[in-house]
């Protein structure tokens, strides 16, 4: 068999050397040539009771087509500790040898499922001599995966330092925007030059690869993760390596309070949430000099803003300390709700000719009429549970004639937690029996048993076995979301399939997001300190920067920070439209590199590939990373967890 020594070997110096077992620390390579092994594992590993299924590849479309594998009928599992082979078996062709279009392969699968002992292991052709990445079966196998993870939102904050024992000294940085004309001293975008409208809005949490801060979708961070905490409140504790860990509040409970303090500073006195902020960039972000910016109040701003008030207060008048600040946020729920019901139409639309804003901030906020209802269904299903006021459960109602939230598509994009909200509206006490029950029929015949969801699963319709309608920017999310769907029947009881059916089919999600898909690529960043030993080494993100010292592991100095989820293949993918034409000055000169294959001219599975080349290459449109998609992967990720 091939010798697998000097990946192992760099591995083991990489845990005995780093500051922290996520350090800085794995092979350089590119990915878009590397030869990855054909037998195609979770790299992180496997809980002992659920299904455990390798994925064995034979690219015959795309960038690696040259890369014929053919198994053989004889495949082992090895425990690395003793090398004994501790389960045979052969692999079997999944459709009957089809080549899948989604990936290009034509792919087996290798059921070891009945190996249950913990330890660490590799799948291997026992006569070909090739084998897949360790992996580890443990109880506990993802619990350090979510914790890094975790941390990605202490590294995203604004005005906060990080430094050592919490990050790596590598990722040490001062408090950034803290400066003159910054976040504490912020004006109006419009009217820079007016002293009377400057506010302090310190704090929050860079959106994605920018440190833009987005109301609405800040709230909508806030109230994921609170699902999250309540979904399974015992996997989080109060050691998950933040500056609060140990003061006796579950960390994301503490993590949840950074974003919300944000909120408030955000809300003016009337209720109204004002919408956007811009800041400067620079790597590391303490660099970043420029001025804040901020635009005004929006609807829907304050509408998402009223829900995430809404659930923060029935969570948190439950946690001890926090019964005060609970009636705050009770208060700032209610001021909300109120203004954006008198004020329902409310538009600014920031970096755009509409609202004459062009250059304050990046990702468009503002939305249109169908999304404000779903806004309108989501923050009256958080202030019905904490008011108990009846007026609520007709709004619910209503809205949910006109939106129809329980499709099979629901999951899939903006406002993609719809239907969980609803199932979280149906197990409260108040909400009628009859509407509850018409609820959870709606959710089991349109969403789980939707054409995309549990259909796929006993039909095994996907070749990397995590079926998604289709690849476009931020897939990774829509995958996370789909597994949702599972774990989201088994708290409701919803289905005839049993729970662990239901807990397998989500796990395949999560293997995919770990490295069972057609690139074997753990789509986190940094993670080869903690066994992922093709996980991604570079993406967009203003502090990790093309040609910074976090440029691309082992490559740059340092390479980006571990934990991050990226966007994911994305076919839609192309060069900003100016490259067709002229971009002019460095624009220009970036058009001339060689257009990258990957992600373009691939099946759709395929199209990803690290990098993090900002315009006109917008690489942002596969690579970057999302607070969004963090919380998908945690909320789906902690259910595996304990």
């Amino acid at each position: 068999m091939p010798s697998r020594l000097p990946m192992k070997r760099l591995l083991i110096l990489c845990l005995l050397i780093a500051v922290f077992a996520n350090a800085a620390c794995a092979p350089a390579t590119e990915d878009a040539q590397i030869r990855v092994p054909p037998i195609i594992v979770d790299q992180f590993g496997y809980l002992p009771a659920l299904d455990k299924i390798a994925v064995i590849k034979n690219p015959k479309i795309g960038f690696d087509s040259g890369q014929s594998f053919t198994p053989s009928r004889k495949y082992g599992v090895i425990d690395l500790n003793t090398g004994r082979v501790v389960f045979t078996g052969q692999p079997r062709f999944w459709q009957d040898g089809k080549v899948d279009p989604v990936s290009g392969d034509s792919v087996w699968h290798f059921d070891f499922s009945e190996v249950r002992v913990p330890g660490r292991y590799v799948v291997r052709d026992l006569e070909n001599g090739v084998e897949s990445y360790a992996f580890e079966i443990s109880p506990t196998v993802y619990t350090p995966v979510l914790k890094t993870a975790f941390r990605t939102f202490y590294l995203q904050r604004a005005g906060f330092e990080k430094r050592a024992p919490f990050v790596p000294q590598a990722f040490a940085d001062r408090a950034s925007h803290l400066g003159k004309g910054q976040d504490a001293q912020a004006r109006l975008f419009n009217r820079m030059d007016d002293a009377s409208t400057e506010r302090d809005l310190r704090g929050g949490w860079y959106d994605a690869g920018d440190y833009n801060k987005y109301t609405s979708w800040t709230a909508n961070y806030v109230t994921g993760l609170l699902g999250a905490y309540l979904e399974n409140p015992a996997v989080w504790t109060d050691d998950f390596g933040i500056p609060e860990s140990g003061n006796g509040t579950p960390d994301i409970l503490d993590e949840v309070k950074w974003g919300l303090d944000w909120l408030e500073r955000m809300q003016n006195a009337d209720g109204a949430m004002l919408s956007v902020m811009g800041l400067d960039s620079a790597s590391p972000p303490s660099a970043a000099k420029g001025p804040s910016r901020y635009g005004p109040p929006n609807s829907s701003a304050t509408l998402t803003s009223a829900g995430a008030f809404a659930l923060a207060a029935k969570v948190y008048r439950n946690i001890a300390g926090f019964e005060t600040q609970a009636q705050t946020y009770a208060a700032r729920a209610d001021k909300a709700w109120r203004w954006a019901e008198a004020n329902p139409n409310v538009k600014f639309y920031n970096n755009d000719e509409r609202s004459r804003s062009e250059g304050l901030a990046a990702g468009q906020q503002e939305v249109e009429s169908n999304r404000m209802a779903k806004k309108a269904l989501i923050a009256a299903i958080h202030m019905s549970a904490m008011t108990g006021d009846p007026y609520f459960d007709g709004v619910i109602k209503k809205l949910y004639e006109d939106v129809k939230p329980m499709t099979a598509d629901t999951p899939n994009g903006f406002e993609g937690n719809l239907a969980f909200d609803m199932l979280y509206h149906a197990r409260q006490p108040r909400t009628s029996k009859t509407f509850a029950k018409h609820i959870r029929q709606d959710y089991e015949a349109n969403v789980l048993n939707g054409y995309n969801a549990w259909p796929v699963i006993v039909g095994d319709e996907d070749a990397y076995r995590s079926f998604v309608d289709g690849y476009w920017w931020g897939s990774n999310s829509t995958k996370a979301r789909r597994g949702e769907v599972f774990t989201q029947a088994i708290a409701a009881d919803i289905g005839t399939a049993s729970k662990l059916e239901y807990l397998n089919a989500a796990a395949r999600y999560v293997h995919y997001l770990h490295g069972v898909n057609p690139l074997n690529k753990t789509y986190l960043s940094n993670m080869g300190g903690q066994g992922a030993e093709n996980s991604v080494s570079e993406f967009y993100h203003a502090w990790f920067a093309d040609g910074s010292d976090w440029d691309r592991v082992g490559a740059s100095k340092y390479g980006p920070a571990p934990g991050f989820l990226v966007g994911g293949p994305n076919d839609g993918y192309e060069r900003d439209v100016c490259c067709a034409n002229v971009c002019g000055g460095h624009g220009a000169k970036m058009c001339e590199r060689p257009i990258k294959s990957p992600p373009t001219g691939q099946p759709p599975a395929k199209s990803y590939t690290d990098f993090n080349e900002g315009w006109p290459i917008n690489s942002w449109a596969v690579t970057e990373n999302s607070n969004g998609y963090q919380v998908a992967y945690l909320r789906l990720l902690s259910k595996f967890a304990r």
